[in-house]
């Protein structure tokens, strides 16, 4: 999959020692910028895939949000966040958790300031949007 050096370090710090199925047809079309629908039972991989392929993604050398990543529950979206930072962790990558229930004005300076990756729910991405705080152009995946 011609991964970065760094980010392969992070997925061996994190105990992965081989692509689950959902991840070997998944990760390749997502860094390729393509749209993926993926599917399968809990605990086959999907939010290492996400992140995995999100950390590919980003360029480390820009501090502008790159990644959106939408999830359905807040419970979802800080466990993404959590994993994008264990395997990004060797590349310096900036990621922050967007959700209901966690402080607007934290959100507002990270956004301004720090961040490459947002794992969130709709209503706070949709909040940090109308406050224009957060513009999707910044965004590639």
């Amino acid at each position: 999959m011609n991964l970065k050096d760094e980010l392969l370090r992070g997925i061996y710090n994190y105990s992965f020692e081989k692509p689950s199925a959902i991840q070997q047809r998944a990760i390749r079309p997502i860094i390729e910028g393509r749209d993926v629908v993926a599917q399968a039972q809990s605990g086959t991989g999907k939010t290492s895939m996400i992140a995995l392929a999100s950390c590919q993604t980003v360029d480390t050398s820009s501090r502008e949000v790159q990644v959106l990543i939408l999830s359905p529950t807040r419970e979802l979206a800080a466990q993404i966040d959590k994993v994008i930072l264990a395997m990004g962790n060797y590349m310096s990558i900036q990621a922050h958790s967007c959700i209901g229930g966690k402080s607007v004005g934290e959100d507002i300076r990270k956004l301004e300031n720090e961040v490459q990756v947002v794992s969130g729910t709709p209503g706070r991405v949709r909040d940090m949007i109308q406050r224009e705080v957060y513009a999707l152009d910044t965004s590639n995946y």
